[in-house]
Order: C-alpha cells, then structure tokens, then sequence
C-alpha cells in the first residue's frame, strides 16, 4: 500500500485505531460546540438546534428586485403634494441620477385593519392583512446602485464574496425534508448579480440555493432531468451506491475536500428529489379554490409552490418578483408601479391568507421588499423630468409578518418627504441580525470559521430590532 509522505493530523486520526481516533476528535469538538452532532452523523441538512427556542422556522422572501418606492406603496408622504413642482426644501440627497421638484403620489393611501395603517390603493389586497404585518419604515442601505444592495440585502456585504442568508439559516437550521434542498430560490430569469444573490461562499455547497425558472410551468421543465424514460429507479440507486462508493474511497486521502462532500450529498439529493419534488413542485394537485386564489400568473404559481415548499418542510425560499430589475421605475412611475403590483399583490394577499388558514403563518417568517427604495422628488432625464424616481437607499420600507413578528404595527419613519430614515433607523444588518433572532439565533454566534476567522451573515454588525418582535 501506498503511505504518503506526510499526514494531516485529521487524517493520523482517521486512520489510528481503525477511524476511533477521528471519532474522539468529532466527539471533543461536539463537546466544545466547535462541530454539529448533525455533521458529524453524515448529514449536513439534518434539522439542528437553534440558540434559544425559535418563533419562527421557516422563511419566505419575496423580493421585489429593482427597488420599489416606499413613498408609492408603504410609506404615504402627503407633503409631497404641497412642493408638487417645487424644490423640496431640505435639498435632494446624492443619488445616480440628477433629480429635481417633489413628485408626488398618483396613488392614494387608505387606512385598513384595525390598526390603521396607511397603504397604498396598489397594495388593496395585501393591505387587508396589515394587523399581522409589521412595517419597518426606516430601513437604510450603503449604495444607491443594485448591484452592491441586492448584495447587501442578501448576503450581508456588498462587495466580497459572502453566504447568502438562506445558506447561513440553512447551515445553523438543517432542514425539515431530506427530499428537498433546504434553501430554493423561485425566480423568472435571473436577477442583477444572478447566482451571487443565493451563493454559499465558503460554507459548504450543500447550503447553497436551488434556483427554479418559475417561467415554465411543467414539472418535467422546472426541474431538469428529474425523470429518466431509460433508467428504471432500482437501477439508479444501484448506479448511485457504485458511485458512492468509488467517490468515498477518493475521498479518503482527501478528507478536507469540502467540495466531495457537497458532490456527494448533491448526487444523493437528486435522487431522492425524483419523488419529492415531483410532487411538491405540481400545483395541478391543489384544489381549483386555492389555485384560484393565487391567480395563474407567473407570482401566483411560484408564491403557491413556496406554501408547498415550506408545509413540506423546505427551510428558505425566496421568491424573485422577475427577470432582472422589474421595480427599476425610473420613468412613468404610475404606470410601471401600477402594473408591477397588480401582478404581485393578490398573490402575496393569498400566500398570507392560505398560511394562515393552514396554521403556518405563526412558524414562518415572511419578508417583503426590495434592495431600496426610490427618491421622493422626480428623477431628470436630460435635463426634464422623467415622472419616474432615481434609487434611494437613505430610507425605504421593508415589511414582515408571522414567525413572532409585533403584527399591526409601524416602526421608524422618514422625514416628511420620504427621503431619509430619521427615527429608529434600521440598516440592513439589524434586519438579519432580527431574522436570525427570530429563527433562535445568536447572529454573533452563528459563525463559520474560514481562513482563519470567524465569519457571520451580519459580519461586525447588526442589533436585533427587539421593537418589532411579537
């Protein structure tokens, strides 16, 4: 037999004793809260103990790329009507593009529920369910451009390459369904920054996204290759167990390969998913009364899928609104807003209303919003104005609902025009900091030692916003 020149000393213990040594070690470590029990049994995505008990356990993101306009949707500013045509007196904030007079609202805003909180007449549906919703009106971001936010809103910086939120949940929660992939991204098309949006980074493989076209509609179209017309299941599982075991034995002098590991685990997943997720991703098996309440499109079909996701035990799904940058409105604001909700709040209306119905909505976190918002005065276009609005991430609103959030409720505010978050101000990394709360957890000690640090979603930052828990 081969003997190599040198051993690392995890593999002196692995292969001491016939493997006891190594067994210790992962018994040390257990010991020291330096590895997961969970890991060390062989399955990276089986359900782990949080912190603390959780409110929440799972999560539902819907994500309306591009920067929706809080002064448009959440956060009604009536000012803006008396400077229509003016400069605002406080001065425009920096932003990408030169901007100029207040532009008001076209929509109007109405109270509902019996908190009385304004919505706007875009909103109507979703507004309905403002008492068990929680609007934080005084998020704020570093940049105006959406590249660096979605970054930030993401996985917690704007530049560097860092875990996506849904892999950090995924790695400190496991996951409810060993059928299903732990975190799946639901979008048509790609967004800016595509893949970056849900990566794992240095966490392991395992943890990253699973993304879904939710443009096709078919099962056998949304998920590649998730039948095989020539290959019968028994023989599959007897391909895969040859595999397996010709991968276990490369990987034995190649112990820290993180990467063989994930390969490993993602060829087993597939396979299971061939059941699980065929029956999941179908909606044709819901009755006609809940496809009809979320509506045929594109939003409806994918807001659905994530219900049967997340009953069927799925951690984090995210739902991308569209393609792209689809609430980028830089011109023609009121129609652009107009269309873009129309398509998104029935669906978001039926998503609460079927968790809640269903007892769901009390153990999963829901969040809405965008990577910021929009300016309050009119975004200029050669010099004229474009009736659209430039990005604004100085303040915007985000919203959340179920999982222990304080429902019926506002927290922080922008000035009267809508353009800065001046009270109780909440950065993106308070608002994980809080998810992660929510979830039971410590966000400064769910950490993933790399290179030689400790690295967490919320890196050297981040308060838990303890106003808008339940």
């Amino acid at each position: 037999m081969h003997v190599p020149s040198f051993l690392t000393r995890r593999e002196m213990l692995r292969r001491s004793g016939t493997g006891l040594g190594m067994l210790g070690l992962a018994g040390l470590l257990a010991d020291a809260g330096l590895l997961r029990t969970a890991h060390a049994a062989g399955n990276p995505l089986a359900p782990r103990a949080t912190h603390f008990p959780a409110k929440a356990k799972h999560v539902v993101h819907i994500y309306l790329n591009g920067g929706p306009s809080q002064v448009d949707t959440f956060d009604p500013k009536p000012l803006l009507k008396t400077y229509e045509g003016k400069k605002l007196p406080q001065g425009n904030l920096s932003t990408e593009r030169p901007t100029g007079a207040a532009l008001p609202s076209p929509f109007k805003f109405k109270k509902y529920g019996r908190s009385g909180i304004e919505v706007s007449e875009i909103f109507a549906k979703t507004a309905a369910h403002v008492d068990e919703m929680c609007f934080i009106r005084s998020m704020h971001a570093n940049t105006p451009n959406h590249e660096q936010s979605m970054r930030l809103m993401n996985c917690g910086d704007e530049r560097l390459s860092r875990p996506s939120m849904g892999a950090w949940v995924t790695y400190g929660m496991g996951t409810d369904n060993a059928n299903l992939p732990g975190f799946i991204v639901l979008c048509p098309g790609l967004p800016v920054a595509d893949v970056s949006n849900w990566r794992s980074a240095f966490l392991p493989g395992v943890y990253q996204g699973t993304h879904i076209d939710t443009r096709k509609q078919r099962v056998e179209d949304l998920l590649d290759n998730i039948r095989n017309a020539d290959v019968t299941r028994t023989d599959q599982r007897r391909q895969l167990d040859l595999l397996a075991e010709l991968n276990r034995r490369h990987q034995q002098p190649r112990a820290e390969d993180a990467a063989l590991e994930a390969r490993i685990q993602s060829f087993e997943l597939a396979y299971r998913m061939q059941t699980a997720a065929t029956d999941a991703f179908d909606i044709n098996k819901e009755p006609p009364r809940i496809r009809e309440l979320y509506g045929p499109g594109v939003h409806g079909r994918q807001l659905l899928i994530a219900r049967r996701l997340i009953e069927r035990g799925v951690r984090f799904v995210q739902c991308y609104h569209g393609d792209v940058q689809p609430w980028d409105s830089h011109d023609n604001i009121a129609g652009n807003h107009r269309r873009l909700a129309a398509e998104c709040d029935g669906p978001i209306a039926a998503l609460l209303t079927d968790l809640k119905q269903r007892g769901l909505l009390g153990e999963t976190l829901v969040i809405c919003g965008g990577e910021f918002g929009r300016t309050p005065a009119v975004e200029l276009a050669g010099g004229k104005p474009a009736m659209g609005r430039d990005h604004n991430h100085w303040g915007f609103t985000v919203w959340l609902a179920g999982g222990g959030i304080r429902g019926g409720h506002v927290h922080g505010a922008t000035d009267e025009f809508g353009y800065r978050a001046v009270e109780n101000k909440v950065h993106v990394h308070d608002l994980h900091a809080t998810i992660l709360h929510l979830l039971g957890f410590d966000h400064t000690k769910l950490t993933y030692r790399y290179a030689g640090r400790d690295f967490r979603l919320t890196d050297v930052h981040g308060n838990v916003v303890r106003d808008i828990l339940a």
